[in-house]
C-alpha cells in the first residue's frame, strides 16, 4: 500500500490547493500488478455506457443510467485499469474524478448479484454529488456464477479482493489527480454491494471512514439454502406450485391480518416479525368457486413464511420471508428453477458441476458442505466490527421488510450479533445503526416509503458527528410523492401520533 501511494505522489507532486493534474497524464501512473487502460477527460454530458456490454450486463441493477442522468453529468476524468493481484485475475475498475467542484471525498460503489460489470449508474450518482468515485466488475464478465468453475482465484476476486484492490488504486489516483488524498472515504452499496461493504469493514477496517450496507447478502451460503428451501416447497411437486396470479390474493389476506397491529391501517405491515399470518385461511373448501389455495399450495406458502430448518436436527438455517412480501415471490417461487444466483452458487461453487440438479438438494447434509466450501471466502458474517469502530468508522445498515431476494431477518440477526460484540445497544448506536423499511422490496421498490438518502445521513454522521436518529423516506406514484415516513433506528419503529395526515412523516415519531 505504501509503495502505491508513494508512486502516485512522486509522479504528481502537486501542491495541496493546486488545480487537478491533466487527466491524460494519469496514464503514466505505475501500479504493481495493474495496467492503466484509459485516462480521458469526459466533457459534461457526453459520457456513454460502453457499447460492448452483453445484454445481461446492461439489464443488471445499477449498470445503465437513464439518458437524462447522463446528460447531467459534470465534466470528469475517467481512468480505467485492469488489476492482476493473482495470475488468474482480470479485474476491471473505473475511477471517475470531477474536474471541478470536487467535495474532497471519495465514494466507492458496490455491485448487484454476481456483478460482472461496473455499475455505471451508481458511479453517475456519486459523481453528481461531487464525489470522486470508483467501481469494479469484480474480476469477471457477465452476471452468472459460471466464472467460478475451475477458477478459485477469480472467486476470491469476486468475494473481496477486487473491492480492496480497487480501493487502494482509487485512492492513489485521487492523490495523483488532485495532489491530496480524500479527506473522507465512503463505501455505498446494496445487495452484493452491501455484503462488499461489510467485508471491507471486517477485513480492511482502514479502507473506509463510513459504510452504507443495504440488504447485504452477508451470508451468501445460507441465502442460497433459503432459496432451495422455497424451491423444494413450491416447485419440486407441481401440485405445490402457486401461480403468480394468486400472489395478490395471499398478499391482501396477510395485510388484512397484520396491517393494523401497529395502530394504523395504512396497507403496510410495519413489524412483520410479530405477524403470524396463516395462509390456511385461504384454503379451498369443498365446492368453493372463489379464489383460494389448494392444500399443497397452502403448505408451500407456510414454508415460505417459515425459517429454513434442517429436518433432522431442527437447526435454523435461514430466517423466513416476511408476511407482506407476497407480491415479490415470483423470483423465488415462480419457477421453473430456483432463484438464479442461488442455483449458480450450488452448481459452480459448491458442487462444481454445471449439470447439478437442484431437486437433489439435501437439507440434512448440503448446508454443512456449502459452509465448508465457502469457509469465509464470500460470506461476511463476522460480527466483530471493533477494529472498524476503533478507527471511528460509522456504518448504516438498512433492509426492506418485503425483500424476497434476501431474508430481512438475516440482517436483523447480524445487527443483534454486532450489538453483543460492541457491548450493547447504547455503545453500538455510537457507530452502527440499522434501519428496517416497511413495505420496501430488495434495495428499493414496493408499497412502502422506499426513496431516501442513506449516503447523506452517513456523511452527516461521519463529518459532522450528527448520528441519524431518523431518516426521511418517501413513496412516489405517477411521478408524485404520495407518502412520507421516518425510518427509525432498529428496534424502534415509526408510530403514528394519532392526529394529522397519516401520509405525512411529521405525524410520526420513532418509538
Amino acid at each position: 500500500m505504501k509503495a502505491t501511494w508513494m508512486c502516485a505522489v512522486l509522479l504528481f507532486p502537486l501542491a495541496a490547493n493546486s488545480a487537478p493534474a491533466s487527466c491524460e497524464a494519469m496514464s503514466k501512473l505505475s501500479w504493481p500488478g495493474a495496467i492503466i487502460t484509459l485516462a480521458q477527460s469526459v466533457p459534461a454530458g457526453e459520457f456513454a455506457v460502453p457499447s460492448d456490454l452483453r445484454p445481461e450486463q446492461v439489464r443488471s441493477p445499477g449498470v445503465n443510467p437513464p439518458a437524462e442522468v447522463l446528460k447531467r453529468l459534470p465534466a470528469f476524468c475517467r481512468v480505467t485499469a485492469t488489476l492482476k493481484p493473482s495470475p488468474d485475475s482480470d479485474i476491471k475498475i473505473e475511477i471517475w474524478m470531477p474536474e471541478s467542484n470536487w467535495n474532497g471525498k471519495y465514494q466507492a460503489t458496490g455491485n448487484g448479484g454476481w456483478a460482472g460489470t461496473v455499475s455505471y449508474a451508481y458511479l453517475a450518482e456519486a459523481l453528481m454529488d461531487g464525489y470522486a468515485t470508483s467501481g469494479t466488475d469484480t474480476g469477471h464478465t457477465g452476471g452468472s456464477g459460471s466464472f467460478a468453475l475451475g477458477h478459485p482465484e477469480k472467486l476470491v476476486d469476486f468475494a473481496w479482493r477486487s473491492e480492496h484492490e480497487m480501493t487502494l488504486k482509487a485512492k492513489a489516483a485521487i492523490q495523483a489527480f488532485y495532489g491530496r488524498a480524500p479527506k473522507l472515504s465512503y463505501w455505498v452499496g446494496c445487495s452484493s454491494g452491501g455484503k462488499q461493504g461489510l467485508k471491507e469493514a471486517q477485513n480492511f477496517p482502514e479502507d473506509y471512514d463510513g459504510i452504507v450496507a443495504g440488504a447485504p447478502v452477508l451470508n451468501w451460503t445460507h441465502r442460497a439454502i433459503e432459496a432451495m428451501w422455497v424451491a423444494l416447497a413450491a416447485l419440486k411437486d407441481p401440485a405445490s406450485y402457486i401461480p403468480p396470479e394468486k400472489y395478490a390474493l395471499i398478499h391482501q389476506a396477510a395485510i388484512a391480518a397484520c396491517d393494523e397491529r401497529d395502530g394504523l391501517k395504512d396497507g403496510l405491515i410495519s413489524e412483520p416479525q410479530k405477524c403470524n399470518f396463516d395462509p390456511g385461511v385461504l384454503e379451498c373448501k369443498e365446492g368453493d368457486s372463489s379464489p383460494c389455495l389448494t392444500h399443497p399450495q397452502v403448505e408451500a406458502a407456510r414454508k415460505i413464511y417459515s425459517p429454513a430448518v434442517n429436518p433432522r436436527t431442527g437447526e435454523e438455517l435461514s430466517p423466513r420471508f416476511e408476511p407482506g412480501s407476497e407480491l415479490g415471490w415470483r423470483p423465488i417461487a415462480g419457477g421453473p428453477a430456483p432463484f438464479g444466483a442461488a442455483n449458480d452458487y450450488f452448481k459452480y461453487v459448491v458442487f462444481r458441476n454445471p449439470e447439478w440438479d437442484w431437486r437433489t438438494f439435501h437439507l440434512e447434509s448440503d448446508p454443512a458442505l456449502a459452509d465448508s466450501v465457502d469457509d469465509g471466502t464470500i460470506n461476511a458474517t463476522n460480527a466483530d466490527l471493533k477494529p472498524f469502530v476503533r478507527r471511528h468508522g460509522k456504518m448504516i445498515l438498512y433492509h426492506g421488510w418485503t425483500d424476497t431476494n434476501i431474508t430481512p431477518g438475516a440482517t436483523v440477526q447480524y445487527y443483534e450479533k454486532v450489538t453483543k460484540q460492541l457491548g450493547g445497544a447504547r455503545d453500538t448506536a455510537q457507530s452502527v445503526r440499522l434501519f428496517m423499511v416497511p413495505g420496501m422490496n430488495h434495495c428499493g421498490g414496493g408499497e412502502g416509503p422506499n426513496m431516501f438518502s442513506m449516503t447523506t445521513a452517513l456523511d452527516r454522521w461521519v463529518e459532522d458527528g450528527k448520528a441519524p436518529d431518523q431518516i426521511l423516506a418517501s413513496h412516489v406514484s405517477s411521478g408524485k410523492v404520495d407518502r412520507t415516513r421516518p425510518l427509525c433506528p432498529y428496534p424502534e419503529t415509526a408510530q403514528y401520533k394519532g392526529t394529522g395526515d397519516p401520509n405525512d412523516a411529521a405525524n410520526f415519531a420513532c418509538r
